[in-house]
Formats: C-alpha cells, structure tokens, sequence
C-alpha cells in the first residue's frame, strides 16, 4: 500500500527498485522563476493573482491552471495566449535554475544504481532547461511532461507510464514531489509518495 514517508530525511526503503521525481521545487528551485513568469503575465493583463490559487494548483500544467483562473475567478483569459507569453517568460528565466539538495544529491547518489525517472505537470522544454542549468539531466534515462498528452497529476497516469518506461512495477516505486496533486497521483499508482516540503521548504513568493 502506498503512503506517504514520514521519516525527518529523506530515504530510499529497501525494496524499491525504481526513483520518479517531480521537477520543480523538487529537483531544482525553478518555483520563484514560475511564479515570476506568472506574476509578469498576469500583471500584462492588468491583473493580479493570489499566492494561494498559485500554491494550490501547483505542479498542474499551466493551460490547466488559467482555465482554473477563469473559473475561479469570472474571467475570460485567452487560455491558449496566455500560456504561450508565460511559458516564454518562464523559459527565459530557468538558465538561472539551481538544484534543490538534499533531493539533487540523493538523485546523483542513485545514478546507475536504480533506475530514474522525472515526471513533471511542466513542458518538456523548460524541464529540460531547468535541469540542464541544474546540472541534473543527465541522470535520467525518462522524461515525462505536460507535453506527452497524458492525464496531469493528481491523474496517476503519467506515473505509471514512467514506471513501465523504466522497467519497474509501481509497487516498486518511490516518488518525490512538493505538490499535493503530485503526491496523490503517486498514491493512486500504488507507489511509495515522499513529500519533500520538509527538506525543501515552501517557496518564497
């Protein structure tokens, strides 16, 4: 049965066999760049967006996250305009990414012992950005994103789909994440779920 890991560090139980990591604010701190991107666009459209709606839509792609605005919100923000000019100014600004130890160190510590993979909400071309500024893309033999047209997190798909990609039954997995709708998404794949806010922290907005 998939849990979350309660331990005050972060491990790998004996047993698991195959490592799935979210991207931002678990393998890189690319959060306040995000939230940058985002506050830039918004503010484009004489607008302004709660912290909070941001933090809890997290790790959701971004076209998801606007129809999710427009909804809350009673707005009629061009989904598809507006995520283009943000994810323009995201890219811009992901060369600035740095890795998140200890998740970083650990994902290092594992390469060529367990096979990885990464799972992201975020599109392929800023999670490649991010974690080659990092220094991380290499470890990893898998990469899924927004952009491979399956169901987001909290949906369990895109974790199932790195673990055949990878070779391992999803019991055998563990899954870092920072967000809620990603550590639901690992549970509902049958994997082990470790949240890693009490490493990391919360990001600072």
């Amino acid at each position: 049965m998939a849990y979350l890991n309660p331990a005050p560090r972060l491990e790998v139980p004996a047993g698991i066999r195959g490592l799935i990591f979210d991207c931002d604010g678990t393998l890189v701190d690319t959060l306040p760049l995000h939230y940058a991107a985002w506050g830039a666009t918004f503010a484009e459209q004489g607008l302004a967006c709660p912290v909070e709606f941001l933090l809890r839509h997290n790790g959701k792609p971004t076209d998801l996250i606007v129809a999710l605005y427009n909804a809350e919100f009673s707005q009629t923000l061009d989904i598809k305009k507006f995520t283009v000019d943000k994810e323009r100014r995201t890219y811009a600004l992901l060369d600035q990414a740095r890795p998140l130890e200890p998740v970083a160190a650990l994902a290092r510590r594992y390469y060529g012992r367990l096979p990885m993979a990464v799972v992201s909400g975020s599109n392929r071309a800023n999670v490649e950005r991010a974690l080659q500024a990092a220094g991380l893309w290499a470890l990893f033999t898998v990469a899924l994103t927004a952009d491979d047209g399956l169901p987001p997190k909290p949906a369990p798909d895109l974790f199932l789909e790195a673990a055949r990609r990878i070779q391992v039954e999803p019991r055998d997995c563990q899954v870092f994440e920072d967000a809620d709708s990603g550590l639901e998404a690992a549970r509902c794949a049958g994997m082990l779920a470790t949240d890693v806010r009490f490493i990391v922290g919360y990001p600072e907005l």
